[in-house]
């Protein structure tokens, strides 16, 4: 072996570290560093070392490669399994692909008697080749599939098993045809094997954009149903909000009749009466207020069913909260993103043993407002996205708002931002 051959070899090894760590952190939506490659490329350099000492099956390069690749997601870029692993196999796919297709290339187009500048040209083209390939499949391949989103979760183990069967197509193919043959295959033949692996990775694509579509559609779902739930609830809750301003105004109508009645008790000395008559008004203006006063009834309303359930359950719930009056965010979007931010806050408390409570409070902040659920919650990792605040976060968005995370020990916290476009807020 040649030190041109050698030369050739690290850099490949090189472009596969680069390539295969590049594609983990953006399927994974992690960032990558230069520490990620050069772990990686040692890892790939004791693989291929061992395999070439024992002289092993090159199916143990391929394993080990993936096994290595996983390693890697799962330990350094703290990913889940199943995101480890698809990433790993879909890596070493998109590069075992890109190696066979250009070797196929190679033995149709590069002619066998070439030597010398001419041979060295055309093997360093082929590597710039495959590299260009391989990146170009990996942002098609990143277009159709994403494992941010919990909506994604529960088909993964179908992607596997669909990415280890073309894996194992392609690996086949390599080592069929360029392991046990002789080194130059008739055109034809080498035209079949470029083929096939095309259309491998075609139907690799057919399956990511199936799963894609399958995985959206499932998330639509489980939107949609939530919203209808939610669009029933806020029925409810403008029902209830209209049949106490009802009963509100019933009460001012009839408040003049109340104060003869309280005058005459009075005027005849019927001190004791009185107070009696009193404490009966007292109790129905009780039950015509809401435990806490946002300024919009439908909030209040909606506030005070969630703060009755968190008393049922003697959760400690504070609410310090006055929206504007007029700043153009609907009543349903507002209590989309109330409701669930409740109950998700009821929840986590629901699982801590002492002294479980929540606030929620809210401020201007410019030409914003600003409104924050904490709670108490178990100690551990930040909760992944789930439906509730996905909800959450496209009615925030719908108003140029935002939705904000974060957990800090025990708590987390929830902030949503609204625009106001200017409203006063006082």
């Amino acid at each position: 072996m040649d030190w041109f051959s050698i030369g050739m070899d690290g850099i490949t090894l090189v472009s596969f570290s680069i390539l295969h760590i590049r594609f983990s952190c953006r399927l994974s939506g992690k960032p990558w560093k230069l520490w990620y490659v050069v772990l990686y490329f040692v890892l790939l350099y004791g693989i291929l070392a061992v395999s070439f000492l024992l002289s092993l099956n090159p199916l143990f390069s391929i394993v080990g490669e993936i096994l290595a690749l996983g390693g890697m997601n799962r330990l350094a870029f703290k990913n889940r399994p199943e995101v480890s692993w698809t990433a790993a196999l879909l890596a070493v796919y998109v590069t075992q692909t890109s190696f066979g297709m250009i070797n196929s290339l190679e033995a149709v187009l590069i002619p066998v008697n070439l030597r010398g500048i001419g041979l060295y040209g055309a093997i360093v083209l082929s590597l710039l080749v495959f590299i260009l390939v391989s990146e170009r499949m990996s942002r098609v391949i990143l277009r159709f599939v994403s494992m941010d989103d919990e909506a994604y979760r529960p088909y993964i183990r179908i992607l596997i098993l669909s990415v280890l069967f073309f894996s194992a197509a392609e690996f086949y193919i390599i080592e069929t045809a360029y392991s046990h043959v002789p080194l130059k295959i008739e055109p034809g033949k080498q035209l079949v094997l470029l083929s096939l692996q095309a259309l491998g990775l075609i139907a690799l694509l057919c399956t990511l954009y199936a799963y894609e579509r399958t995985c959206s559609d499932v998330k639509a779902q489980a939107v949609l149903s939530s919203l209808t739930q939610a669009a029933k609830a806020q029925k409810t809750y403008v029902e209830q909000a209209r049949m106490r301003y009802e009963n509100t105004m019933a009460f001012r109508h009839d408040i003049k009749n109340h104060v003869c009645v309280l005058e005459g008790l009075l005027q005849a000395g019927q001190t004791e009466a009185a107070r009696a008559y009193l404490k009966k008004m007292g109790s129905q203006a009780a039950r015509l207020s809401f435990p806490c006063q946002t300024d919009n009834p439908v909030v209040d309303i909606l506030l005070g069913e969630k703060l009755e359930l968190a008393r049922l359950n003697n959760i400690a719930a504070e609410v310090s909260l006055i929206l504007p009056k007029s700043w153009g965010v609907d009543d349903f979007d507002l209590c989309v993103m109330i409701a669930n931010a409740m109950d998700n806050a009821i929840y986590a408390c629901l699982a801590v043993k002492e002294k479980p409570s929540l606030c929620v409070t809210g401020e201007s902040q410019g030409d914003f407002y600003r409104i924050q659920f904490e709670n108490t919650c178990m100690p551990g990792p930040m909760p992944p996205v789930g439906t509730g605040l996905s909800n959450i976060k496209a009615a925030a968005e719908k108003y140029q708002g935002a939705m904000l995370t974060e957990k800090e020990g025990s708590y987390f916290r929830l902030n949503i931002l609204l625009n106001t476009g200017g409203t006063n807020l006082s």
